[in-house]
C-alpha cells in the first residue's frame, strides 16, 4: 500500500520489503506472525512528534523507515539532542518495560514508517516469546553505548570545533566515498547540530565556515564533503 509521503507502506512484518538485520526483524517466523498481529503501522511526515518526555509510555515504537531524533529539554526551553535513531530500532523500550514516563522526546526528521505496539500487548508477547529477550538486551546495550558516547563528547571535548568535528566524522561513517572525499547528507539543520553538541547555532555556522576556509570540508546546501578526513580527525581528542 502506497503511503502518503512518497514510500510504500509495509504493514506485514513477514513479507516486509524493509526487513534487514534490524532488531525485531531477526525474530523467528512464528514470533513475527504474533508481532504482526499486535502492531499498528502508520506513516508520519517530517516534524511529527511520536511522544514527549514525561508522557506516560503507552507502548513501543518500531522505526521501519526514516530517522527520528531523540531529545531532552529544560524548563527554560533549552534542548539537547541525544541521538538520531535509524531503521530497525525500538523507541520507548525502557519506559514501556519499566512502566515509567518517557525520558526523551521523539520527533521525526523526515517522513517515517513507524509501527506502534501497545504496552500490555508487548508484555504478553514477551511472555509468549522469550526468544525476543536477547534482542531487547542488544537494543538496550546499544542505546547505553550511544548515551555514553554522547556524554563523552559533551563532557570531555574541550571546544566547539572538536565537538563538531567528531559529529561530522560520526555522520561520515555511513557516507559515500567519492574522489573529492566523503560525501554526506546532513540530517540536521545548524540549529539542530547546535542542540546536538551543546552550543549555539551561530557557533556551528562559524565553525563550519572555519573548516571550509581550511579546506577540510565543502558545504553545498545540506550536502557536505569531507575532503581532508585526517586533518578533521586531528581536532578530536576524546
Amino acid at each position: 500500500m502506497k503511503g502518503p509521503y512518497g514510500f510504500e507502506l509495509n504493514d506485514n512484518c513477514q513479507n516486509c520489503k524493509l526487513r534487514s538485520n534490524g532488531f525485531f526483524c531477526e525474530l523467528p517466523q512464528a514470533a513475527l506472525k504474533d508481532l504482526n498481529a499486535i502492531k499498528f503501522t502508520s506513516a508520519y511526515p517530517a516534524g511529527a512528534v511520536l511522544f514527549i518526555e514525561k508522557q506516560t509510555a503507552r507502548g513501543i515504537y518500531l522505526l521501519c523507515e526514516g530517522e527520528v531524533k531523540l531529545s531532552i529539554s529544560s524548563s527554560e526551553g533549552k534542548k539537547l539532542i541525544l541521538r538520531i535513531t535509524k531503521p530497525g530500532e525500538v523507541l520507548g523500550l525502557v519506559s514501556a518495560l519499566a512502566g515509567k514516563p518517557h525520558e526523551v522526546t521523539a520527533e521525526t526528521l523526515r517522513p517515517c514508517q513507524v509501527a506502534f505496539i501497545p504496552r500490555d500487548a508487548f508484555l504478553q508477547f514477551l511472555s509468549k516469546h522469550p526468544e525476543a529477550y536477547p534482542i531487547i538486551a542488544t537494543q538496550m546495550g546499544s542505546q547505553y553505548q550511544v548515551a555514553c558516547e554522547q556524554l563523552r563528547t559533551l563532557g570531555l571535548a574541550t571546544s566547539a570545533p572538536e565537538k563538531l568535528a567528531k559529529l561530522l566524522l560520526d555522520f561520515a561513517a555511513t557516507g559515500q566515498q567519492t574522489k573529492e572525499g566523503t560525501r554526506i547528507k546532513l540530517p540536521l539543520t545548524h540549529e539542530e547540530i547546535a542542540e546536538f553538541i551543546g552550543t549555539t547555532r551561530e557557533t556551528v555556522t562559524r565553525t563550519l565556515s572555519e573548516f571550509k576556509s581550511q579546506h577540510l570540508v565543502e558545504l553545498h546546501g545540506s550536502t557536505l564533503v569531507i575532503g581532508d578526513r585526517e586533518a578533521l580527525e586531528e581536532f578530536v581528542t576524546v
